[in-house]
């Protein structure tokens, strides 16, 4: 198995499947990350995976970098990092904004959290595992103005329904949602009109009689 994936920003790969039929070269700016392919439980498909935290810092700073630049002109006044990955890229983003601090969300209950400020979680690469997802009720002053959410990957929209779910708990709606990486097109159906910024994009493969196909 490779152990150089998210590691470089490379200038001299080919867009796409790679001739190992374990990769995936996304481009990004005029670069292209490359990624490893994961197939997924139903066995017919399969998705180009990030993992922000195993990535090299240079890849994370590009990423963040270039994630800011595009939530800039939404204005955000306060960002909402999504657990677990999702949480050190809105770090990033924040500190890029100019902003002093961040509004966690967290799947892990602490004692003085209340149960009715969190709601179920799940996400394509962990299917069956439920969740709950919890805002601190000491954010809750926090949550005024233009609010910015910031998760690592939009996929199945699963997660990112579950975030928009808790936050409308507290009649709060975000000016804009941002992501590393977007993934195919079923988290369309759960973001409804707000806008979405992606730092790259990339498709769900199919598997094939001859290996990994992308649409």
């Amino acid at each position: 198995m490779r152990t150089d994936v998210w590691q470089t920003l490379h200038k001299d790969l080919v867009h796409g499947i790679q001739d190992d039929q374990e990769t995936y070269a996304v481009p990004f700016q005029d670069r292209t990350i490359l990624l490893p392919i994961r197939a997924l439980s139903d066995g017919t498909r399969g998705v180009a995976s990030f993992i922000l935290n195993q990535a090299s810092f240079a890849v994370v700073d590009a990423v963040a970098d270039a994630l800011a630049a595009q939530l800039a002109h939404h204005q955000p006044d306060i960002i909402v990092g999504v657990p677990t990955l999702g949480l050190p890229l809105a770090d990033a983003v924040a500190r890029r904004l100019g902003h002093t601090r961040l509004i966690p969300l967290s799947t892990s209950r602490k004692f003085w959290y209340d149960d009715a400020l969190s709601v179920n979680m799940s996400s394509i690469t962990s299917p069956s595992k439920q969740k709950r997802l919890y805002l601190d009720p000491r954010m809750i002053p926090l949550l005024t103005g233009r609010v910015a959410v910031i998760d690592d990957v939009l996929s199945s929209g699963s997660s990112i329904a579950s975030v928009l779910q808790l936050l409308r708990l507290q009649q709060t709606e975000p000016v804009v949602i941002g992501t590393a990486m977007l993934q195919g097109e079923a988290w369309k159906a759960h973001v409804g009109d707000c806008p979405v910024e992606g730092a790259f994009t990339t498709p769900i493969l199919r598997r094939t009689d001859t290996g990994w196909a992308a649409p």
